[in-house]
């Protein structure tokens, strides 16, 4: 991997500025670049064209989004987001369709990926504490994993035959937040997902 593309999911509202989620996207920029990486950056604050955006998905070995997880899932300024880029994308550049044809019935539903071999990464802040997750006695989640919630997720990088590499998260951001604690262990999952180029 040489070039890692970042997109900031952030949407803003009065109860929620987003300082965290873009924390640790400069953090990840900072360590991109220190390690060798070509890195751009998409936020949702920004005036985004979708051509230019599918572009920077084609040219870059690796995606990292950082979202906060709101209602479960991405902020609705990035479903937007995925509604116009993903949608336009399926012309070939990020999808030939859904990789079914007439003419080979063999061929399956999601099997028409363009970015085959890249990678993505997600790095997520939510409200949840950690040990709501991956426990079957917890009330919420019933044992569920934090990557079971983000499966859709997931499901979009895989039709464009992308490759997962390890989810981050950060738990209990807001009713009992230790910053320090999870911006360190988020610089080791960088070390660890994005090593130094040789």
């Amino acid at each position: 991997m040489k070039n890692v593309f970042v997109i900031n999911a952030h949407e803003e509202y009065e109860f929620s500025k987003g300082t965290l989620n873009q924390t640790m996207t400069d953090i990840a920029v900072d360590h991109l670049k220190a390690s060798g990486y070509e890195t751009k950056v998409t936020t949702m604050k920004d005036a985004w064209e979708i051509d230019a955006e599918i572009e920077k998905h084609q040219w870059a070995d690796a995606v990292l989004l950082q979202s906060p997880v709101n209602w479960m899932g991405v902020p609705w300024s990035f479903k937007k987001y995925m509604d116009m880029v993903y949608s336009f994308g399926m012309d070939g550049r990020l999808c030939a369709g859904d990789g079914r044809t007439r003419q080979d019935p063999s061929k399956q539903y999601g099997s028409g990926g363009t970015l085959n071999g890249k990678k993505y990464m997600m790095s997520l802040t939510l409200n949840a504490p950690s040990e709501s997750f991956g426990d079957p006695d917890q009330f919420f989640f019933e044992g569920k994993t934090i990557d079971d919630l983000f499966w859709p997720m997931h499901l979009n990088f895989r039709f464009f035959g992308m490759e997962p590499l390890p989810t981050f998260s950060a738990h209990d951001v807001m009713k009992n937040p230790d910053v320090e604690t999870d911006l360190a262990k988020y610089r080791e999952h960088l070390a660890a997902s994005f090593p130094t180029q040789g």
